[in-house]
């Protein structure tokens, strides 16, 4: 037996927001001290912070350029990556199963096989939840990944080129977008969906009309936009919305999505060549298979305060998968970035406890507040703390708070160093670098 071999294995699968943190914290507190092998587990390569999928999908944010390879981060963090999808556990054996990796013509990349694990932490998040509706599996796009947001992209690229190539829209609905579900994803998509059409016309696409050719329309089932947030931030936000020229209607439930549009409870039919599905999540419908630990309805794996799952000390679950009690409420941690990244920070310390031997202790959530992205220079939000209490913010100073939420995430997977210097260089490449990605 090698030396890694006989060390206690940590085996991390998800490398999102909560998975790559803890892998990369993991590691340098006691990957770096030999007291355990670190291994992350992912189904992609890289790397792009989930808040930013809007940008991606509008075409604001290059995934390409910005994304971060777990390979590299492995090696610089000495941890190790393994490339593969989780679909099967055996807790009797403490090992998980990887399906094969195949190309894109269905060739053998990687192929199945088994690995072991002493602690096993499952980070993989959260898909869409489109609670059965008519159509909806079939006729909408999703954010749930990288690609997802990526064949947007491209799909609303070759839209504009061409009602460009036409002199503009030739029939109802061809530049027409419908997201359905008004959360934060919903609204960040819509907002940045008419700054990337502005630019667009910006690059010479002047057959558009950036206002009134791309149509926006919000439907969401709650009676305000952002229903899981404050009032007041719905109300901010649902002005911002307005002033962007995107159709907000609520208390409007989608009953059908067909290839031409979405209808609605109140009958009425929105045609649109793009519709957005954003309007619940669950975790993966695998985690309800795992050699039968306790999931809740939307297959969330059901943990105890440590983390650990209910019917194995073994197996802890965190973020977007994971229901978690809300401090002793009958509640659950809301699936939000804010949550995944505490509660890396919180493992990190537990699974330090538990090498040593120690009680583990359980997690508390701390909500800081929440932040809408509504462009590049607006955002609007409300920051809570102990020192200030709960105070609204808006336009620069809210944006610049957005875009502070990114630097601590990249903080924690590079450093302040490391992230103070790309930030120069990434001001700098931003004037030679276009800001919509038309290809």
């Amino acid at each position: 037996m090698t030396a890694e071999n006989a060390l206690h294995r940590i085996v991390v699968v998800g490398g999102g927001a909560g998975g790559l943190e803890l892998a990369t914290r993991l590691s340098r507190r006691v990957g770096r001290r030999r007291q355990a092998s670190i291994v992350l587990v992912d189904a992609n390569l890289t790397h792009v912070w989930k808040p930013l999928f809007h940008e991606v999908a509008a075409g604001t944010l290059d995934a390409q350029v910005d994304a971060l390879d777990y390979l590299a981060q492995a090696t610089r963090h000495h941890f190790r990556f393994h490339y593969g999808r989780m679909n099967g556990l055996d807790r009797e054996r403490r090992v998980i199963r990887l399906a094969p990796v195949e190309d894109d013509n269905g060739e053998s990349v990687v192929p199945e096989r088994e690995m072991p694990y002493d602690t096993l932490v499952l980070a993989v998040g959260s898909v869409s939840n489109h609670f059965n509706t008519p159509g909806a599996a079939e006729h909408c796009m999703y954010l749930d990944s990288t690609a997802d947001a990526e064949r947007f992209q491209q799909s609303l690229v070759k839209a504009f080129f061409r009602a460009q190539m036409q002199g503009g829209p030739q029939r109802e609905g061809e530049l027409s977008v419908v997201v359905v579900g008004a959360g934060a994803t919903g609204v960040e998509l819509a907002a940045e969906l008419r700054n990337a059409a502005r630019r667009a016309v910006s690059y010479g696409l002047d057959n558009i009309d950036p206002e009134t050719d791309l149509t926006l329309t919000l439907v969401e089932a709650a009676d305000r936009v952002l229903p899981a947030l404050s009032p007041g931030l719905s109300a901010k936000t649902h002005q911002q919305l307005l002033s962007l020229g995107v159709r907000v209607l609520t208390s409007r439930k989608v009953v059908e999505v067909t290839p031409d549009g979405v209808r609605l409870s109140s009958d009425e039919f929105i045609p649109a060549e793009f519709r957005v599905w954003s309007a619940g999540i669950k975790a993966p419908d695998w985690l309800g298979e795992l050699d039968g630990l306790e999931t809740n309805r939307i297959n969330q794996l059901v943990v105890k305060p440590t983390l650990q799952t209910t019917l194995d000390d073994n197996v802890f679950a965190m973020g977007d998968c994971a229901a978690c009690p809300l401090n002793d409420t009958d509640r659950t941690v809301p699936p939000r970035a804010q949550a995944a990244s505490q509660q890396a920070i919180f493992l990190t310390r537990a699974l330090e406890r538990r090498l040593d031997g120690r009680e583990l202790e359980d997690f508390t959530y701390k909500d800081y507040g929440s932040l809408i992205s509504l462009s590049d220079e607006h955002a609007v939000g409300r920051l809570m703390g102990s020192l200030f209490g709960s105070w609204m913010i808006e336009g620069f100073m809210a944006r610049t708070a957005y875009a502070m939420l990114y630097k601590k995430h990249l903080t924690a997977l590079h450093g302040v160093g490391r992230v103070a210097v790309t930030t120069v260089l990434q001001t700098l490449y931003r004037h030679t670098r276009p800001r919509l990605k038309l290809h």
